[in-house]
């Protein structure tokens, strides 16, 4: 193992790998976003890999599919958001590829939801330079 983290754009294949991630019910109250049903969750992806505005990016770890990064344009703002399989969790994953990421997207300001309990994702984000910008209920925006 090199521990290597890569991104690369998403292709098909990848999509049963996302499916099961999402699926993690640790992942999804982390997240606090339900897992859709197999028929949603790919109806879902087929829509925003049509949609040329979206940057979608496979998180690759030791070649391994490990999670999804991805940015799209919400009314006036650019946002990311990001999503990495339980067993890849405390590992710097999350911090390796956001970073190379916001080096490939270079458009700012970009923005980032976080249910507010979600300090390893909250902390991710720091250290790649967002910093808290407001709140939105249970969620807290932070901005790049």
């Amino acid at each position: 193992m090199t521990n290597d983290v890569h991104l690369r754009d998403v292709i098909e294949s990848d999509l049963p790998a996302f499916y099961e991630q999402q699926l993690d019910p640790d992942a999804t109250q982390m997240a606090a976003f339900p897992s859709r049903n197999r028929e949603a969750f790919m109806a879902h992806w087929t829509k925003i890999l049509r949609d040329d505005t979206n940057t979608l990016m496979t998180i690759l770890f030791d070649g391994q599919v490990a999670g999804n990064i991805v940015s799209w344009q919400q009314g006036d703002e650019r946002e990311v958001g990001y999503w990495l399989g339980k067993e890849y969790w405390g590992k710097g994953i999350a911090t390796r590829a956001l970073a190379e990421f916001l080096e490939q997207v270079t458009t700012r300001p970009l923005y980032a939801h976080v249910v507010k309990h979600n300090i390893a994702s909250i902390r991710v984000l720091e250290k790649c330079g967002f910093t808290r910008y407001g709140e939105d209920g249970e969620e807290f925006i932070l901005k790049l």
